[in-house]
């Protein structure tokens, strides 16, 4: 079995920051993309960065130019620095991850718990 643990969320002013982590633990061999999405109330959950492990990026739109992922893949831990955050970035925020469990199983999607951003003044 796999877990991912977040961490970092909390309450920030608009124009803050704050910065998550996910560390991957369990039965690992390899894993692929790790990624954050988030959900707000009422919406469906969307992606805001995913990074493979060459460390290939994609960003939503949204976060672009103020959100930054990162990787280390010798921790299996991803990070997203949120600069400059707005209200509408709060949400839970979820780390999921394309995991291969020993070298002959089938890769498996893995998510956390999530960890809650509050943006308000």
């Amino acid at each position: 079995q796999v877990q991912l643990v977040e961490s970092g969320g909390g309450l920030v002013q608009p124009g803050g920051s704050l910065r998550l982590s996910c560390a991957a633990s369990g039965s690992i061999f390899k894993i692929y993309t790790m990624g954050w999405y988030r959900q707000a109330p009422g919406k469906q959950r969307e992606l805001v960065a995913h990074i493979i492990p060459s460390g290939i990026i994609d960003y939503a739109d949204s976060v672009k130019g103020r959100f930054t992922i990162s990787r280390d893949n010798a921790k299996n831990t991803i990070y997203l620095q949120m600069n400059n955050l707005k209200p509408e970035d709060a949400a839970a925020y979820y780390c999921n991850a394309d995991v291969q469990t020993t070298v002959v199983s089938a890769r498996t999607i893995y998510w956390g718990q999530g960890t809650q951003v509050t943006v308000s003044s």
